[in-house]
């Protein structure tokens, strides 16, 4: 039973929108067209398939185990029929695809919809699973409504699987068959068969939490340390923990800790604290499923010190760079530990996130008196080696030598024959040498890597928009510097807009727009019309990259139409109620200055 428009006359919609990117919406179902415009903007070729293939797929995830009496039964019941039932993972991976008709399993099998293929929309674009997927909900795709053409004879319903406590998205059961046998009772099919492997997860996590309870509080009962239960959806300290461990030092601590018990095997790790603190922690696993590890950690503060009444004083932290997110404090405190091992260091990370002022605040904070000098790649010349040579040869203190990345190849091998001879020195007063460098691609330059292979650790330093909590301390601070002993501060509306930026240039970004700022007022408060256009497009969470091209474009669709969405929605090839909808749904704000 078919329904919706004619194939005909999808078909030519589909044309239409490929040609230009409009399409009827009285032909072409919004969900439809919004994922169109996705699979556009991933660049999915629409005449052939790339489907990637997963060779790590886990066989015995908690998914996979809840849904197969589901699935068995299922396919008992479609056996019959030209129907098949597919699973995937979150990742739109397929994990297990039952079909009870050859001539549809073939079919399938030739379009790469079999185990181990990701069927995601980045990938493949439109079509039942990968949709489901980006929409968090149901999702039919009936024949030319799929955005490659090789998928058009085929329908299919996807809906997404949650875990029942979390409500995290773990996968999505699909079914697919010809699409002119499809039928709009297929989503609802689909979700049975999802609520009835929702409720197979339950009764999992019930098991896996009494595991993990009767784990924690055998550790309570066995030693004196902190102790934490971590699960998916779980977390339990004891007395200790909560007074050794403030909520600053807690993210963190479980983010070593949760990755650790994912690998399935007891681990003993240090880790940096943002309070300075190091912790020896002990991570061992309850259970790892389905990518939802649960374990006991057990934590023991190192080099810790005590106030007179025997409880733990924090140390205050490192006076390095301005921020004290847990982010930025966890990345300060592993530079300031390579700093006091004298470990040759690389610093890796996007343009403007303050690569070389860290590098420059731990110096100073550790040996303010020390000798530091910066060595900038975009100017080397063989004056600019020379100068290197010297100051290798005649003592100690930091050299920052940032922009590697940028040095032609035979400038990297120069500058590798220089180094070497340095970097097994055991002399306690040699150089501690920092390297800086774009964020690198896994394709690395054979050069680059050479020259990177001199220095035993890379940290990366996180952009902005991953810490954006410290851009309320970055803005007086900067403005202080900037405005040279005025009094200037921002009003409560401009910190809300400051701190919603995307912020792509990071801190470079941040201080380029407060100087401009500051050339307009020197004192007194600043306001939305004191701030430059490019600040007053702003949203209300991170964005996932593919949501960031979207949100740009439709950001600069406002900005260059004076903020009229119909002829914005015009320019960009979709109607008044897609971009209202997105909008509304990227939380985007126009602020009218007050000037």
């Amino acid at each position: 039973m078919s329904a919706g428009p004619g194939s005909a006359e999808l078909a030519h919609a589909r044309t239409a929108f490929l040609a230009d990117g409009a399409s009827a919406t009285d032909v072409v179902r919004e969900p439809i067209l919004a994922s169109w415009t996705r699979s556009r903007l991933w660049h999915v070729p629409t005449d052939h398939l790339e489907v990637p293939f997963e060779t790590d797929v886990d066989g015995e995830s908690a998914l996979l185990r809840a849904a197969r009496p589901v699935l068995a039964e299922a396919a008992d019941q479609f056996g019959a029929e030209p129907v098949s039932v597919i699973l995937c993972d979150a990742n739109g991976v397929v994990l297990r695809r039952d079909t009870g008709d050859s001539r549809l399993e073939g079919h399938l099998d030739r379009v790469w919809l079999a185990p181990g293929f990701s069927y995601a929309e980045e990938h493949v674009g439109t079509n039942g699973i990968g949709t489901a997927l980006e929409g968090g909900g149901p999702a039919r795709v009936f024949g030319h409504e799929h955005y490659v053409e090789h998928l058009e004879d085929l329908a299919c319903a996807g809906v997404p699987i949650r875990h029942p406590v979390t409500h995290k998205v773990l996968g999505v059961i699909d079914l697919t068959c010809w699409r002119r046998d499809a039928g709009m009772m297929m989503v609802a099919a689909a979700a049975a068969l999802s609520r009835r492997i929702e409720a197979m997860l339950l009764e999992q996590s019930g098991r896996r939490e009494h595991a993990l309870l009767h784990d924690y509080l055998t550790a309570c009962r066995r030693h004196r340390d902190a102790v934490l239960a971590v699960g998916d959806d779980l977390l339990m300290l004891n007395d200790r923990a909560r007074e050794l461990l403030p909520p600053s030092d807690q993210g963190p601590l479980l983010a070593e800790a949760t990755e650790a018990l994912a690998t399935g095997r007891r681990q003993q790790l240090l880790v940096d604290l943002p309070s300075g603190l190091t912790a020896r922690v002990q991570c061992k696993p309850s259970f790892t499923e389905g990518g939802s590890p649960g374990g006991v950690v057990q934590v023991q503060l190192i080099g810790q010190v005590t106030d007179a009444s025997g409880r733990t004083a924090i140390p205050p932290a490192l006076p390095a760079a301005v921020g004290s997110g847990a982010l930025w404090a966890k990345c300060r405190q592993a530079v300031d530990r390579s700093f006091r091992a004298r470990e040759w260091l690389v610093l890796e990370g996007e343009p403007g996130t303050g690569k070389t002022t860290l590098a420059r605040a731990v110096h100073q904070s550790r040996t303010p008196a020390a000798h530091l000098r910066v060595f900038d790649a975009n100017d080397h010349s063989p004056r600019w080696i020379a100068d290197l040579i010297d100051e290798l040869a005649t003592g100690g203190g930091t050299l920052v030598l940032t922009h590697l990345d940028r040095l032609p190849p035979d400038e990297m091998g120069v500058l590798v024959e220089v180094l070497d001879p340095h970097r097994e020195s055991i002399d306690a007063d040699g150089h501690w040498v920092v390297a800086t460098i774009g964020k690198q691609r896994s394709d690395r330059d054979p050069d680059l890597t050479t020259l990177l292979s001199l220095f035993p650790r890379t940290i990366e330093v996180p952009p902005l928009r991953h810490h954006v909590e410290d851009v309320a301390e970055l803005v007086p601070h900067l403005l202080g510097r900037l405005a040279r002993g005025g009094n200037l501060e921002v009003s409560p509306a401009v910190m809300r807009v400051l701190m919603r930026n995307l912020w792509p240039g990071n801190v470079e970004q941040l201080y380029q727009v407060l100087r401009t700022t500051v050339a307009r007022r020197r004192s007194g408060v600043v306001e939305m019309g004191d701030l430059p256009p490019e600040c007053r497009a702003t949203t209300r969470r991170v964005l996932t990259p593919l949501e960031a091209i979207e949100c740009d474009a439709i950001v600069d669709a406002l900005l260059d139409t004076d903020g009229n969405k119909a002829e914005a929605a015009r320019q960009l090839g979709m109607s008044r109620a897609t971009i209202y909808r997105k909008i509304r749904g990227y939380g985007l704000s126009l602020p009218v200055g007050s000037g």
